[in-house]
């Protein structure tokens, strides 16, 4: 589990075995991607414990166009760990274009950086020194894993599980299924995208995130994908991340969430449903149903502008293998 920042010796032993690991690994590089977005305290939060990390790895931070003073801060935070053995590289983009654009951008320069995988890790999240290690493990025990998840806690309650690596999604419905116990990873099995390991050999042949999705989806979209190929997923069951998301999902979202979520899902559909025809009304019914008959009705109208711009905006191009991707 995360460790106290008031037991600074504790931390010290820590950094000081971290180091001891780094100089004695000769594996895989890996680059860790996370992106901010006005987020800075979480972000500097997370970026500590990475370089607290017992094998190397290179950090890339991308700000996606942040609003705040999060460069700033984000930045004189590097200056404060410039002497450590973790290379972070902080990115700053324009312009906010959602979780999977912000991702994207860190992952080409990975790419570029001829990294072997990619962790993708939320901001809002924080890794004990082992966690990388034990990701790689899982990976490297078989060379057809292309995918490995991570076991998410919640960051106020340690003892209880948000997440074992992800779920199952329905491509007819968009719903999906969360996993909280160890559960065999099935057709349609996805792992969420707040902690993963991928293989850049498997972006290199399907594609990085699709830039369509805003927010959400993007994991079970890329899984699916995925599932096209000989690649598997994969699940580090020894690990732990802390994840801040909030435990209680009971309440009514605010109305941009509940757009970008049905936009994203009406997307989601519009690419795996092979009934689209028939999923489209289902999944647009059981929404508008159950934020009627909770008497959510600024949902309701956010669900109606989601149709609208579902409607009216072409639907982006899937994405490109970056293998067949001609030279920029």
């Amino acid at each position: 589990m995360a460790l106290p920042h008031s037991t600074a010796w504790i931390r010290r032993i820590f950094a000081l075995y971290a180091a001891e690991e780094r100089r004695a690994y000769h594996g895989e590089m890996v680059a860790c991607v996370v992106v901010n977005w006005n987020g800075w305290r979480d972000t500097i939060a997370c970026l500590r414990t990475l370089t607290e990390q017992t094998v190397p790895l290179e950090v890339i931070v991308v700000d996606n166009g942040s609003s705040n003073d999060s460069v700033a801060r984000i930045k004189a935070f590097l200056a404060e760990v410039a002497h450590c053995q973790v290379s972070i590289t902080l990115i700053e983009h324009t312009e906010n274009g959602g979780f999977a654009k912000g991702t994207n951008i860190g992952i080409r320069v990975a790419m570029e950086r001829d990294a072997e995988f990619v962790w993708l890790l939320n901001n809002d999240t924080e890794c004990p020194p082992d966690t990388l290690a034990k990701l790689l493990r899982e990976a490297g025990g078989n060379p057809g894993i292309g995918i490995v998840g991570s076991v998410l806690y919640y960051h106020h309650d340690p003892t209880k599980v948000q997440a074992w690596s992800g779920g199952r999604i329905n491509p007819l419905l968009g719903t999906s299924i969360h996993y909280y116990a160890p559960t065999e990873q099935i057709r349609h099995s996805y792992t969420t995208f707040a902690s993963v390991l991928i293989r850049t050999a498997v972006l290199r042949q399907i594609g990085l995130l699709y830039e369509g999705f805003f927010m959400y989806y993007d994991d079970s979209d890329l899984c699916l994908r995925m599932e096209r190929t000989p690649w598997k997923i994969a699940v580090a069951a020894d690990t732990a991340v802390l994840h801040k998301e909030s435990a209680s999902t009971d309440g009514p979202r605010n109305p941009f969430m509940e757009k970008t979520i049905a936009v994203s899902g009406m997307r989601f559909l519009r690419m795996h449903s092979p009934f689209f025809a028939l999923s489209l009304p289902l999944f647009l019914g059981i929404k508008l149903l159950n934020r009627a008959r909770r008497g959510e009705w600024a949902a309701c109208r956010a669900v109606l502008v989601a149709i609208a711009e579902f409607s009216r905006t072409p639907l982006p191009p899937p994405p490109i293998p970056e293998m067949t991707r001609p030279n920029r």
